[in-house]
């Protein structure tokens, strides 16, 4: 079962690797051309972001591997979805605030990395406090659900304010116009993305668990 939570990793990883060039391109046409579109892979704060992303992303399948091997998951077990979570939605906030930001301070809009950094640590301790909270009498497995649907709720709201903020900031004649309105529109489609993974994981579970008769069966026979 490990191993189809690594493959869910690795086809997220390919996702969003895949999807960032045409994204970039559609979010600044015609002002970027194709070669353009490749300067984010030279950058090391998104190998970064894309790192701590896939790592929320595997420890999110850690509690489901358990459940699938018949496990009994500890409290402690459930907490670790309960703090990926949290830091997607501290992802989320932070792409709101920057949409916002530009949206109103145009070309002056500069976020600060350290207070950027700052609501990310404070959004993330408060949305895992909140959600430790309401899941203290819910089975681990519909722990998992819950976060999940938790962050498509919260990405479809935060896109809702990234898309048309995007759309204003990019009619405006200023340099690098929607900068930070497309960070907005790339954490959300993320995290969208995201709350897709344990799904498909469940997929790859539930046919795993139809070929294991057939496996013990055979293995008996032998």
């Amino acid at each position: 079962m490990k191993r189809w939570a690594v493959l869910v990793v690795i086809l997220y990883f390919l996702v969003l690797v895949v999807l960032t060039s045409p994204f970039i391109l559609a979010a600044f046409y015609p002002a970027v051309k194709a070669r353009d579109a490749l300067a984010a892979f030279f950058e090391w704060q998104y190998w970064t972001i894309l790192a701590v992303i896939l790592l929320a992303q595997a420890v999110m399948l850690l509690t489901p591997v358990d459940l699938a091997l018949q496990r009994s998951p500890t409290r402690r077990s459930v907490l670790w979805p309960i703090l990926a979570s949290g830091l997607m939605m501290g992802f989320l906030v932070i792409g709101v605030a920057v949409s916002i930001e530009e949206y109103i301070r145009k070309d002056q809009a500069s976020p600060n990395f350290w207070v950027l950094l700052a609501v990310v640590l404070a959004v993330w301790a408060l949305w895992t406090l909140v959600f430790y909270r309401t899941s203290r009498d819910t089975p681990p497995m519909d722990v998992v659900t819950r976060q999940c649907r938790y962050l498509l709720r919260g990405s479809i709201l935060e896109l809702l304010i990234a898309v048309p903020t995007h759309i204003v900031a990019r009619m405006r004649d200023y340099c690098c116009a929607g900068i930070y309105t497309f960070l907005g529109i790339a954490f959300g489609v993320s995290v969208m993305l995201f709350s897709f993974g344990p799904g498909v994981f469940f997929l790859f579970a539930a046919r795993w668990k139809k070929l294991q008769p057939t496996q013990e069966f055979r293995s008996s026979r032998a």
